[in-house]
């Protein structure tokens, strides 16, 4: 799967969370606390349906380094 894909459904997965949020306007180096407001249960749970989707164990401890879709993709990738 390329990083294009992976970025693809990782942007489904957040739409899932967050349905008022348009996929053409992400910003896939910015900060997705500051485009899209998601409370520490929505990020949960956005945490949770990509770990399904891809069957990739994303640790406690790296929470805090995934913060843009960029820093995702690039996790995901490597993990699969």
């Amino acid at each position: 799967m390329s990083n294009a894909e992976i970025r693809d459904q990782v942007v489904e997965e957040l739409l899932a969370i967050a349905p008022e949020i348009e996929a053409g306007e992400l910003s896939d180096t910015e900060l997705l606390r500051d485009q899209v407001d998601l409370d520490s249960m929505d990020w949960l749970n956005f945490l949770v349906r990509l770990h399904k989707r891809f069957e990739v164990d994303i640790p406690e401890s790296e929470y805090a380094s995934l913060r843009t879709i960029d820093d995702l993709t690039s996790y995901l990738a490597a993990h699969r």
